[in-house]
């Protein structure tokens, strides 16, 4: 089983929240639900072999992440995820050679937490690191426009974007969770 997508995945969460938050050592309860994982995981398990399979898969990321724990409650699972984890996602970024990997998201969080921020303001972030943007309206209630990179460089999120007033509020999705919407 391949575990890489779930591992790159609980990395860009929490490179996320260090960017928006700030950075603490501390333990972060991520929180997912089955047909997600079955995503990550190119999978079709029922909950109990994604418990299973998320054993194993904590085994795997142990030297990195620390001992990850998990628990499930139905169809929604809880990976725990230990301060040495968090640290281990701080110093990934820390270093000289790594300090690009994060550049699009650090600027795009910075340029929406602003007041005032435009929706042209978001897209001068978008073309800032691609010339292969995708941009689109939409008008499902919950958000306004959606942007990826055409690409998948520097990353393979859609951010689907709301205007509430005079700010602006994003949800970061896999192309396949958004798919799911």
């Amino acid at each position: 089983m391949e575990f890489k997508r779930l591992e790159k995945n609980i990395t860009d969460m929490l490179r996320e929240e260090q960017l928006k938050l700030g950075y603490r050592s501390e333990t972060v309860r991520l929180y997912y639900p089955l047909k997600s994982l079955n995503l990550f995981l190119k999978t079709n398990l029922d909950e109990e072999e994604m418990y299973a399979a998320l054993r194993a898969f904590c085994i795997d990321v142990e030297k990195r992440l620390g001992n990850v724990e998990i628990s499930y409650r139905g169809d929604r699972f809880c990976l725990m995820i230990p301060p040495a984890g968090v640290d281990y996602v701080h110093a990934l970024y820390e270093k000289p050679e790594d300090m690009g990997k994060a550049e699009f998201l650090s600027d795009f969080i910075r340029t929406i937490e602003k007041h005032g921020c435009t929706l042209k303001d978001l897209k001068e972030q978008f073309y800032k690191y691609s010339g292969k943007v995708h941009e689109e309206m939409i008008s499902n209630g919950e958000f306004d426009h959606l942007f990826y990179f055409e690409d998948g460089v520097p990353d393979d999120y859609r951010y689907c974007i709301k205007a509430e007033g005079a700010h602006m509020t994003y949800h970061r999705f896999t192309p396949e969770d958004y798919a799911e919407l």
